[in-house]
């Protein structure tokens, strides 16, 4: 059977599944649609949580991101699993005793304002609708890789898939769906790295072989990745970073960005009590530290075998790395998975020099400019996008031909299951926060579902567009989806648990203070509403306001947030009793059974 044949049938069972849940548990209710019922065991809402939020950046550009950085881009593991923490501890349990179907539904009520409601949304709906983007096309990359389509058929297929379970389903078919998308991406993501990790160390546990001795030359692994890397004048691997200020901001904005997200608090909602919220956020974190633990162990085998694919000579003992970068593999002697790639486009090779072998390095070294020049080289002719490293483990490592099926159904499941969760996230905030809410608050229930429906298939016709026609800084506006909700949802939320004092215009000014101070941030640096040519200042370190990276801002977003609401709250009245007397009792969970008002 052709590899095409196993992708297809691995993709297609996959498709099956999620198109069956969906039919065996349609939502025939508002309650079904935007709570699954909210009678979801904590566990089965755990591990559907960890599928919303593993997604393809999880699966897919995560391990590229500490593959390209090393230790510098150790941000992201810790940003993003601090976020459940944050989640577990101070918002999951509180919410779930609110009992409110959405984000915008908590801070409307709490804050006794239809304004403030109406800001919830915008930020909301800004937020989700950026983070999509980057679902579609990571799906579109996977189908054009495995289905050998174009990426624009593999996005189209993306939204009829996601169309089919989500827009019937609803929340219940999604959750359900999420669960068999989380068994299938763990499976596909450990399955490999537990392969090459055998392979290279010896040691079948990958978070342990990264620590463990490198077969082939008996050096510990990542003291063989940094010395290959810094013979060819790229970052040593576990370097420390200069600006320590910005690492921890950084980390910080993907912590509350994680914890503002409305597609992941959605899923609180879904459970029968207060404490199987709480319990649903630790499961979500055993699940996810699954993939988070073996991603940097995936990460590093990856990076080296990529390596020692171009220097082959330098794999083993060596005592002259001199003459093995200088015997680097010849281009027609590459080997299938590198010809496979170099269709995608993800892989390009310009013979610079003429020689017709492959020089890789960091020919942005200028320290390294004069090695190169005297070894002949005459720039880095080799361009890897790191989004294919976990896509092509398999393939690099020779592995059979099921598990690269596998990988390509398990990178198909992640982009889908968060699509899926930020849609329905969309459509709840128009449905029932907008239209049930604001604008037509005697709609019957079966008008809302309609409502709820049509723009869910609204929203993925939106992502659809935004996925074949993405901005050009992809990296940037997720980061803006996380300073968005970091700086904007996630201080009101904190606030209206844990303060009776703050009131409405507060809670508004706030959340419109920290969304434009982020807002205006990032634009200045990377140019109004990402369109090239509009920034202000060039994105450079040195421009950076006291070294904070655009993409750091979300937490000063969220100080300036809390600080405005607190201070204009302070100047103004009090709000109203009941509203104080019902912060109160949210903030003792203990005995809450099913939702309140809906």
């Amino acid at each position: 059977m052709s590899q095409f044949a196993i992708n297809l049938l691995f993709v297609g069972a996959s498709f099956a599944l999620y198109i069956g849940i969906a039919i065996w548990a349609r939502a025939g209710s508002t309650k079904d649609f935007y709570v699954a019922g909210g009678g979801v065991h904590p566990i089965t809402n755990g591990m559907a949580t960890a599928a919303d939020w593993m997604s393809a950046a999880s699966f897919i550009s995560m391990a590229g991101l500490l593959a390209s950085g090393g230790y510098a881009n150790s941000s992201f593991l810790m940003g993003w699993t601090g976020g459940y923490v944050i989640l577990a501890l101070l918002l999951a349990p509180y919410l779930r005793k609110f009992g409110k179907f959405t984000v915008p539904d908590f801070i409307g009520d709490r804050f006794y304002s239809t304004t403030a409601r109406t800001v919830a949304v915008v930020c909301l709906i800004v937020a989700s609708v950026t983070y999509v983007i980057g679902q579609m096309t990571g799906a579109g990359v996977a189908f054009s890789r495995f289905l050998e389509v174009s990426n624009t058929a593999g996005i189209w297929i993306a939204a009829v898939i996601v169309f089919l379970y989500a827009v019937f389903g609803g929340m219940k078919g999604i959750t359900y769906t999420q669960v068999a998308q989380y068994v299938v991406l763990i499976i596909a993501y450990t399955i490999p790295a537990v392969f090459i990790a055998f392979q290279l160390t010896g040691n079948p546990i990958p978070m342990f072989g990264m620590f463990s001795t490198h077969s082939e030359s008996g050096m510990p692994l990542l003291a063989k990745l940094s010395e290959v890397l810094v013979e060819l004048g790229f970052r040593d691997y576990a370097a420390d970073v200069s600006n320590k200020l910005n690492m921890v901001l950084f980390t910080l904005s993907l912590m509350v960005g994680t914890a503002g997200l409305p597609h992941v608090i959605i899923r609180f909602f879904t459970v029968p009590r207060v404490a199987d919220a709480r319990w649903s956020a630790g499961w979500a974190l055993v699940f996810i530290a699954l993939l988070y633990l073996t991603a940097p162990a995936v990460a590093s085998m990856a990076r080296l075998n990529l390596m020692t694919t171009v220097y082959p000579e330098a794999a083993g003992q060596v005592e002259n790395y001199e003459e093995a970068m200088t015997n680097p593999i010849r281009y027609e002697d590459r080997p299938e998975w590198f010809r496979t790639w170099e269709n995608t486009g993800l892989i390009t090779f310009t013979d610079r020099n003429g020689d017709g072998m492959i020089q890789f390095y960091n020919d942005g070294n200028e320290a390294f400019a004069e090695t190169a020049a005297e070894r002949g080289w005459a720039g880095n002719e080799l361009e890897v996008n790191n989004d294919i490293l976990v896509l092509a483990n398999p393939e690099i490592a020779n592995l059979p031909p099921w598990v690269i099926g596998l990988i390509a159904a398990g990178g198909i499941a992640a982009a889908l299951s968060t699509a899926a969760g930020l849609l329905l996230a969309i459509s709840s905030a128009i449905s029932h926060d907008l239209i049930k809410k604001t604008i037509n608050p005697n709609i019957t229930e079966k008008g809302e579902m309609l409502a709820a429906r049509i723009s869910m298939a609204g929203a993925i016709l939106l992502a659809t567009y935004l996925g074949l026609n993405p901005p050009g800084f992809a990296a940037q506006v997720v980061a803006l989806a996380f300073g968005i909700a970091g700086a904007s949802i996630f201080p009101a939320l904190m606030m209206g648990i844990f303060s009776k004092r703050v009131n409405s215009k507060g809670a508004v000014t706030g959340m419109l203070a920290g969304l434009g101070a982020t807002l205006v941030y990032i634009f200045t640096y990377l140019g109004w509403f990402f369109i090239p040519g509009t920034n202000m200042l060039a994105n450079t370190p040195d421009n950076w306001i006291l070294g904070i990276s655009p993409l750091s801002f979300g937490a000063i977003g969220a100080i300036i947030n809390f600080a405005v609401a607190f201070a204009v709250s302070k100047a103004t009245e009090e709000p109203p009793q009941e509203i104080q007397d019902l912060v109160e009792s949210v903030r003792y969970p203990k005995g809450a059974g099913t939702a309140l008002d809906h």
